[in-house]
């Protein structure tokens, strides 16, 4: 009896998110042990289903770094970064492409799948989606490395009455040229084009971390900007808070980042009252 009262509770807990977000769009950026992990791939696959299920519109956006890497050390490359960006030579590039739309892609639109024919794969390349400039750094050329400039919502707004899409993180300019994207500004880009309510970035850390170490459960902005001023927030989690900040900026109204280590964190963080990860707000 305590354990079906239990249930209870927790179905009634969820009523009221399931009303919220009913109807509306979420955009999930995909990776870190969430993508490597068995268990955790399975538990993402069933949660992105059982979003479409209760009503909301999920879009998933992904990466695929550590596979690229290890793909071209296996064809006898060396991966290099400057600022947290991958140097993508034209030879790269054809791994990059490879690893994300040829492998990483069909993996999440198979799982997906196994709950039922639900998920579109495409890239950012399809259809001009993702529309890019080659992007400038400090001292060094980053090569074929773009920054989002625009996004063909119309693509995925269409896609989503029928399907789950599920984006590899390319992008193309005006003269058709490929670029390799950082799937977090993908993500952020996509959540603003096309409205979403929520964004949710998935990572292998608890969220924000305060100056103290302790986890923070939300911050605003201006905190933001304030634990990177201070240099609490560290380099690796600097893309995600800058695309976050700059989906608020753009109009979506929360961004939530979340420890993918955790089973069925995006439903947790979803339908539950306490939530796991950190959300931003304005």
């Amino acid at each position: 009896m305590e354990a079906a009262l239990e249930k209870s509770r927790i179905l009634m807990e969820a009523l009221p998110y399931i009303k919220r977000y009913h109807g509306r769009t979420v955009v999930v950026k995909y990776g870190g042990a969430a993508m490597e992990d068995p268990a955790l791939r399975e538990s993402f696959a069933s949660d992105i289903v059982l979003m479409r299920y209760v009503g909301i519109n999920p879009i998933v956006v992904h990466g695929g770094g550590p596979r690229i890497s290890a793909m071209t050390a296996r064809l006898g490359g060396r991966p290099s970064f400057h600022g947290g960006y991958r140097i993508t030579t034209a030879e790269d590039l054809e791994i990059v492409r490879m690893v994300l739309v040829g492998v990483i892609n069909k993996d999440i639109v198979g799982l997906v799948n196994r709950h039922g024919t639900l998920a579109a794969g495409l890239s950012g390349e399809d259809g001009n989606l993702i529309r890019v400039r080659k992007r400038e750094a400090d001292g060094a050329d980053l090569g074929f490395v773009g920054e989002v400039t625009q996004v063909n919502a119309a693509i995925l707004t269409d896609l989503l009455s029928d399907f789950i899409p599920v984006v590899a993180s390319l992008g193309v300019d005006a003269g058709g040229q490929t670029y390799n994207v950082n799937a977090d500004e993908v993500a952020a880009a996509i959540a603003e084009a096309v409205g979403a309510d929520k964004l949710v970035f998935l990572t292998d850390v608890a969220g924000i971390m305060g100056p103290a170490g302790e986890l923070l459960r939300q911050v605003s902005t201006a905190d933001v900007a304030g634990l990177r001023e201070s240099g609490t927030i560290l380099s690796g989690m600097l893309p995600k808070v800058s695309s976050a900040l700059g989906a608020i900026k753009g109009g979506v109204p929360r961004v939530t980042i979340l420890d993918g280590r955790l089973e069925h964190a995006v439903l947790l963080e979803i339908f539950t009252d306490e939530g796991v990860g950190t959300m931003v707000t304005a």
